[in-house]
């Protein structure tokens, strides 16, 4: 039997007794403290071993800099080191390791990202894990040995410190639990704090569960955007696009707020009330995000569709030359957030997902069959079949009008046709010309529920 993660986030603020919240807040400020104290150890060993270079900058500038080389850092050296240590004790045995081992975790992801630099794979040189906030906090993990959690009381209690327990009135933290699972399937319960409130993450493992009839030589591809947030075509001869004005307006509405409030007052001025209309934003960006992205996987799975093609575009937002009001709408909205909860969805029921560069999607013709080339390797004599007439539509040879992101999300899955070994030839005008729009905010509980039971597959067993 194979077995998956999943994480379960709930909010606390509010659902706490005063008590509660205050010995929180006081362990993710020793969580942040002991992260900064053992990062500050690896650091400066590192540095202590490091060879210097010179060399002129590109202003001629004479400059000293230590030499790139992997960071060092042993998870038991640092639990020996720090085991003294007045932070780690405020925290636990369990918890202090947990935060040790998520800075091994970071230089672990510097070493990776500084070989991949050194082979030309990514263009950007990576930093050494950086200090967090002085004075700031950190999340603080309760591993389940560490863990009293009752299902049927839906109450979860955390061990604390010796240290911790004698300035407690009820000598016990309490949080509210989870749901769907079981004090068996627990593995991690991480205490969160983000935009002045505290969240609690449950850490649980399930049955893998793979959907029935997926025919794998269907797919749809996904071209992402701004006001069309995604657009979809399928190689059976369908469209749609998710609707995107809604996100769009949330960020505007909060970049207005925010803009507002802070006229007059510092760049990096921030108070209670930022913090609470940040919160709501995140919170009403996550719900789209997770609403768009069960709904393709819905989509995939009543239609048996077992691949799905997304086009993305390396550095699009580092590098977008938009115009102010363009570039933020672009930028905010988190469709590489999206990518991710889609293919995480995907491959939890068994579809393939496949990520592909979309360069010159929108502007080839479809039905023209014209050729696709990669980023920075078109050719000098390559020229285009059709062209764009407005910022939607599009004109092809024979002058038929069509949609320019349903003939992106075509192209997309022809870029990687050959190689998942679908066929295009339903793909036809009629897919391209009108796809139907849907605005996931207008969802009825009705399809939530017919959302879960389509999901309701069988558990893939293993031999």
């Amino acid at each position: 039997m194979s077995y998956q993660y999943r994480t379960q986030k709930i909010l606390l603020s509010g659902k706490i007794d005063d008590e509660t919240e205050s010995c929180l807040l006081w362990l993710a400020h020793q969580s942040n403290s002991l992260y900064n104290s053992a990062l500050f150890a690896v650091r400066q060993a590192h540095f202590d071993l490091c060879e210097t270079r010179t060399f002129f900058d590109q202003n001629d500038m004479y400059r000293i800099a230590f030499k790139d080389r992997y960071v060092k850092a042993s998870y038991a050296q640092l639990c020996k080191d720090f085991k003294s240590n007045k932070h780690y004790i405020g925290l636990g045995g369990q918890q202090g390791q947990q935060c040790l081992k998520s800075v091994v975790e970071g230089v672990t992801s510097y070493n990776k990202l500084l070989k991949k630099y050194w082979q030309g794979e990514i263009k950007d040189k990576p930093c050494i894990p950086k200090y967090r906030k002085s004075r700031g906090l950190y999340q603080v993990a309760f591993p389940s040995q560490a863990v009293t959690y009752d299902e049927y009381e839906g109450t979860c209690k955390l061990a604390i410190s010796k240290e911790c327990k004698p300035e407690l009135v009820n000598k016990e933290l309490t949080i509210p639990g989870g749901y769907g699972f079981t004090s068996e399937q627990l593995a991690e319960v991480r205490i969160v704090p983000a935009c002045g409130q505290l969240w609690a993450e449950y850490v649980y493992k399930t049955e893998s569960k793979t959907a029935l009839r997926l025919d794998y030589s269907q797919a749809v591809g996904i071209d992402p955007g701004v006001t069309n947030w995604l657009s979809v075509t399928s190689n059976k001869g369908k469209s749609f696009i998710v609707c995107g004005k809604k996100i769009k307006s949330i960020n505007q509405r909060y970049n207005k707020k925010v803009a507002q409030y802070k006229k007059g007052k510092s760049e990096f001025y921030w108070d209670r009330y930022l913090d609470k209309i940040t919160h709501k934003r995140n919170c009403q960006i996550k719900d789209l995000v997770n609403k768009a992205a069960r709904f393709i996987i819905n989509y995939c799975a009543i239609h048996g569709i077992g691949n799905i093609v997304f086009g993305w575009g390396q550095g699009v937002k580092n590098e977008s030359k938009l115009g102010r009001v363009n570039n933020q709408n672009f930028v905010q909205i988190p469709t590489a957030r999206l990518k991710n909860r889609i293919k995480e969805l995907a491959e939890s029921v068994g579809i393939v997902f496949t990520e592909t560069e979309e360069a010159y999607t929108s502007k080839s013709s479809f039905l023209d069959g014209d050729l696709l080339p990669k980023y920075g390797e078109k050719p000098a004599q390559w020229r285009l079949s059709g062209s764009r007439i407005t910022r939607g539509t599009y004109k092809t040879a024979t002058g038929k009008i069509i949609s320019c992101d349903a003939q992106a999300a075509a192209n997309i899955m022809r870029k990687v046709a050959t190689q998942l070994g679908i066929s295009l030839a339903e793909v036809g005008r009629e897919a391209l010309i009108l796809p139907k729009r849907y605005d996931l905010t207008c969802m009825s509980k009705s399809y939530r529920k017919r959302s879960e039971e389509v999901l309701l597959v069988p558990v893939a067993t293993s031999v």
